[in-house]
């Protein structure tokens, strides 16, 4: 009864301190601040570890591997940023850059395309008759220094 009782206790123990020398291994990443601000300012930016804000502010994000910052404004193309984490023996890790800075272009708006109207045209004459013609010509010689056309010939 005593040896079940000690080998119960030793199992014990030792699935205890497997865990904690697990746990030695497993470290939780430090979380680090960092500055996010835009020209112009106002923009949203999201970090790839998930935390986001509007410009200027400073988020806390995990150092635990490298990230990027996309910042987005109305009328303005997005910008994307990426964040080095650098890590340090005996020290916290740096994020390279920090702060970190987008300069935001202004959004290129899209051709508009616009439909042609028709061509304008001049409205059709009436057809006059022939002989119109012949009956406003005097009153236009009327005018003319140069002598009247004799009259046609019938044949």
């Amino acid at each position: 009864m005593r040896v079940i009782a000690i080998v119960a206790a030793g199992l014990s123990l030792a699935s205890c301190s497997s865990m904690s020398s697990m746990d030695l291994f497993k470290s939780t990443p430090v979380e680090v601040e960092l500055q996010l601000d835009s020209v112009p300012q106002g923009a949203d930016a999201v970090t790839s570890a998930g935390p986001g804000c509007k410009t200027p502010c400073v988020v806390k994000v995990a150092a635990a591997e490298n990230l990027s910052v996309t910042y987005t404004l109305a009328k303005y193309e997005q910008e994307t940023v990426p964040v080095q984490v650098i890590k340090q023996t005996g020290a916290a890790p740096v994020l390279d850059p920090n702060p970190v800075v987008a300069e935001l272009r202004p959004a290129v708006p899209p051709k508009k395309t616009r439909k042609r109207a028709p061509a304008k045209r001049a409205p059709k004459a009436a057809a006059a008759p022939a002989a119109a013609p012949a009956a406003a010509a005097p009153a236009a010689q009327a005018n003319s220094p140069f002598p009247p056309p004799p009259p046609p010939q019938n044949r």
